[in-house]
Parts: structure tokens; sequence; C-alpha cells
């Protein structure tokens, strides 16, 4: 005799999906083929104005990468969104430091890898854009007993929440940069930020400045990145 395997609805409650309503077929291929144009234009800048941003476009920015899918639909991310002058001059000095390190030592092949992209151990954007965003990802909860609660795909989680917040950012028009120096235990000391959360980038956020330069890089065609089966 057969037995047949049962998947039971959770617990939670559910909803009926709220979707958009579904396109024609012209319109799919033009919205879809706008939207990769667009996101084609976007580069990572090093030049960046110190013309204010608004607060809250940088909130709906994070509200945005807030949505991104996650395991367990544990949402294991926290955003730390930094205006403030004095911390940013913090933030600048201690990447330098850890950046120097990191140039001092790093294998050559590295250092020729980064060469055409012209960066080095000095990092003014870090001073100068209106915007830095540290990302941290929760490698376990807490409960309110001080318990640990396992995480699951953390990395995984992270990262797409990390492009949706370029690509939210983007969408509004600013530049961004994504800084990762190493070590950056330095981001949690500075932000006081608990025990269980790990820095894993600085989004750095704002208008670019007029005399801005990117390297003059080529994106793989889709027949290198894709495959269709």
């Amino acid at each position: 005799m057969q037995h047949t395997q049962l998947f039971r609805m959770p617990h939670s409650s559910m909803l009926p999906l709220v979707s958009a309503p579904r396109l024609p077929e012209a319109e799919l291929r033009a919205r879809s083929a706008a939207f990769a144009a667009d996101l084609g234009r976007r580069r990572t800048v090093r030049q960046f104005s110190s013309e204010p941003v608004p607060k809250d476009v940088i909130a709906s920015c994070l509200t945005a990468a807030g949505t991104a899918p996650s395991g367990a639909n544990q949402q294991p991310w926290h955003f730390v969104a930094i205006q403030d002058a004095a911390r940013k001059r913090a933030i600048r000095a201690a990447a330098e430091t850890a950046e120097a390190e990191f140039y001092a030592t790093a294998p050559a092949e590295w250092l020729d890898a980064l060469a055409p992209i012209g960066t080095d151990a000095s990092k003014p954007y870090l001073e100068a854009a209106p915007w830095l965003i540290a990302v941290f990802a929760q490698r376990y909860g807490l409960t309110p007993e001080g318990e640990r609660r396992t995480h699951y795909y953390v990395a995984e989680s992270v990262g797409i929440a990390c492009g949706m917040l370029i690509t939210a950012l983007h969408t509004a028009g600013l530049a961004t940069l994504t800084h990762t120096p190493s070590p950056m235990g330095f981001l949690g000391e500075l932000l006081r930020r608990p025990v269980n959360e790990k820095a894993v980038m600085l989004i750095v956020a704002g208008w670019p400045a007029a005399d801005a330069m990117v390297p003059a890089i080529q994106r793989k065609p889709l027949e290198e990145i894709a495959t269709f089966l």
C-alpha cells in the first residue's frame, strides 16, 4: 500500500497574493529591456559630491532592501545609515588603516587585478559622500531571553538584500560604491552593534561629483553569463 506524504500548511495565517496585473507581451518586453538598459548605466563611483540627500530617500531604499527574500523569512540583516560627519570621519580613519595593511601584504595577483580600477588605501569618499550604509549579517538570532536562534542561508539572504539596496539607490538616481575593507570588525565596534552581527560591507551613496571619472571597463555579454536550456 502506498503512502502519500502530506505537506501541511504552516500555522501562520496565509493571505491571498496581491500582484500587479499581467502585462501585455509587448509591454513586458519593453519594461524588461528598459530596466536592463537602466541598470547597464550603473557604475561604481569613487568621487562623490557632499551635496545632501534627503533621509527619507535613503529610508525608502532601505525599506525596499528589507523586502528581499530570506531563509525561513528570518531577515538576517541590519542596516546602519550614517550621515553624521564625526562618525564618517572615524570610519574613514579605521578603514584606511585596514586598507593600508591590506595593500602592504596582498598577493601580487590581487593587486594586478585591482590596478585597472585605480584603487589604493586612500578612501576620501567615505567622508565626502552624504551617506554611508553599513550592512550587517545577523549570524544567529537572539530570543528575548538571550538564547541563540539559528539563522539559515544568512550569506545568501544578505547578499540578495544588498543587491536590492544598490538597485533601489540607483533607481532613485544616486551613485553608489561597495566598500569591503578587510578586516571589517571595526565597524561593529564603532557602530556598537551586537556580537551576533558581522559587518558585510559599506555602501557609499550620494550624488556623483561633477568631475567624477570611472574606469573604462566592459561587462560580459549575456552569452558568457547565462545558459538557456
